[in-house]
This record gives C-alpha cells, structure tokens and sequence, in this order.
C-alpha cells in the first residue's frame, strides 16, 4: 500500500502542513522537526508525489517564466537558474519567449497564467498599463523591472556602471560614449541614469547613441555612428552590442583597447571568449533567477516575512578585461 503524507503526519505527531514543508522546502522548518520528519518517512517507505499534492492543494505545480529572448546570452543563465531551483522545489517550469515583441507579453501571461501556480516576468518590456493587466493575472513575480506593488527582483546597476566610468577615468579618458538600449526597457533607463550620473560626478563628457536593439548587428551599425566621434570610450547597453562594436573596427583595422575602449554590461560567457576579451560589468543573472522563484513561492504559500511588497536588489560589478586601455591621448 502506498504510504500517504497524512499517514507520515500521524506517525510524526504534526500537521500535514509541516510535514509537506519539511520534505518539500526543509529550510522552511527547524533542524529537529526536519530530521524527525525525513527519519519518519524513510522508515514508512513514504515517496512524495508531485502530482497527488498539487492536486490536493489545488494547485498545478508548474511556475511560467516569460524572457523577451532566449537566444540572448543574458537570459540563459536567468533561465537555468529558475529551471534549477524549481527543480529542487520539486516544480517544473514552462518557458515563454516574445522574440523582443512587447505587444506579445500580455498575450503570453494569460495563456500561462490558465496552466501555472505563478509567473516569472524577465524584463518586460511592457508600458505601465499592460503590466498592471499582467499583475492581476495571479501570482507574479519581475525581475529586471521594479514595478510599484509587484513581488520583484532588481538588478542594480549603479555600482557597475560607476565602477566602468572610474576605470576609463583613470585611463585618461574624457569623453565616453553610452550605445543606448532599447527605447521601451526599464533597464535601459536605469543604465543610462547611473552612466549620466556617473560622469558628471566625475566631470567627463558623455555623448549617447542610440537606441539600438540588444543585437551585434546593432553593434555593428553604432560603430558606424562612432566613426569620427570625440568619443574616446563606449559602455554598450549590453554584450551583444558591444561585440559587434568589436567585429566592426576589427574590419576597419582599428585596434579595441587603443583606438577605442570598449566596455559591455552583463560579463555574459561571450565576453570571455571575445577577441580581445570583452571588459564587461557582471550582472548576477543566475542569482537573480533563484531568488525569483524564491520569491514567488513565498508570495504563492502567503509566506512572506517582514511585511510590504517583496523586494530583492542585487548587485554589479566591473570585470576588467582587454577591451579597455588608455585612452589615445595619452600614448
């Protein structure tokens, strides 16, 4: 006979609730009622059952997670990471792309939102009213965006990109360029605030460009833009622009780090492997990912501690590599 959780609970002298929360999530219980709980259960010959117990809890077990692009390097490492974590909590994930398509967001939440206990929205690209649509679909959770009232996990930019400025500074330059994001992303705002911030602390030039798609080609179509600038340096709105930056005066036979330094946001696995390797500042996308599904299953268990909205804010930091070195002026 097939040994239920009800029976495990009896056995341990608990309620069901506590028992589930000790084999499902043990970190949520003290050590003692964990031991005792998993003791009981390896002697009954207990199995847990995903779907008997989302079934019970009127649940499906399965979250949604929504990325505007699975094919750019910043989102894959977000990707696994809820894939991972969700695993362990013993959920599966449906994964969602819009291809960049912000009109497709709304359309995407809802479907999932018929199939799964919550969602995970990775920089959405959405106007306010479309999102607000999107948070009363059930349990929601961004990353990438705060949105006001809305469970999120913020990337905090400010650091990284103060670090990038103070590096090209103290290389001597003094007219930076900003290769802008997409005009819709949040992100984008934010990076171009701290850059804008940043230099005129530091009383250097800043010249943006843009905004440009989160594509090589788009790299490649802004160092067009760049030739003839006084521009000394860029900071691209992410790796993929900053590589075809690289690609570009490559093909003129300009040097990256002599004629031009160039610095990326993400330090995603492509910066490393780059000719010459990609100075790029680290956004912590695999971290951001666990602390998302952390986050929704706290909102869908009503189990957040501390009151208010659920907030997390991770953050960044400059990762020095080839692309960057003094600026013309100097030599």
């Amino acid at each position: 006979m097939t040994v239920t959780l009800a029976e495990v609970a009896e056995a341990c002298g608990l309620s069901p609730s506590t028992v589930s929360r000790a084999l499902s999530d043990p970190g949520r219980v003290s050590a003692q009622t964990r031991d005792k709980v998993q003791r009981v259960a390896r002697e009954l010959g207990y199995t847990p059952n995903r779907v008997a117990r989302s079934l019970s809890m009127g649940r499906t077990g399965t979250i949604g997670l929504i990325v505007p692009d699975v094919a750019n390097p910043f989102f894959p490492p977000i990707i696994k990471a809820v894939q991972a974590r969700a695993a362990r909590k013993d959920l599966a994930v449906v994964l969602a792309d819009t291809d960049e398509r912000a009109a497709d967001e709304l359309d995407r939440a809802r479907v999932l939102a018929k199939q799964v206990d919550g969602l995970i929205m990775v920089s959405p690209r959405s106007s306010e009213a479309r999102i607000a649509e999107i948070v009363r679909l059930g349990p929601v959770v961004f990353v990438n965006r705060q949105v006001p009232g809305a469970p999120t996990v913020i990337i905090d930019n400010a650091d990284g990109i103060r670090q990038a400025v103070e590096h090209l500074v103290a290389l001597g330059h003094r007219h930076i360029g900003y290769l802008a994001g997409p005009r819709r992303s949040w992100s984008n705002q934010q990076r171009t605030a701290a850059i804008e911030e940043a230099c005129a602390q530091l009383g250097t030039e800043l010249t943006v460009f843009g905004p440009f798609e989160p594509q090589v080609q788009a790299g490649v179509q802004a160092a067009d833009l760049l030739h003839g600038s006084p521009v000394t340096a860029v900071i691209a709105y992410d790796d993929l622009i900053a590589l075809g930056v690289m690609a570009r005066l490559a093909e003129r036979g300009q040097s990256v780090g002599r004629d031009l330094s160039v610095i990326g946001i993400d330090d995603s696995p492509l910066s490393g492997v780059a000719y010459p390797t990609l100075t790029s500042i680290h956004v912590p996308g695999a971290e951001a990912g666990a602390t998302a599904v952390d986050l929704l299953l706290d909102v869908i268990d009503g189990t957040h501690e501390g009151g208010g909205t659920p907030l997390a804010e991770l953050e960044t930091y400059l990762v020095v590599r080839s692309s960057t070195g003094p600026a013309p002026e100097r030599r």
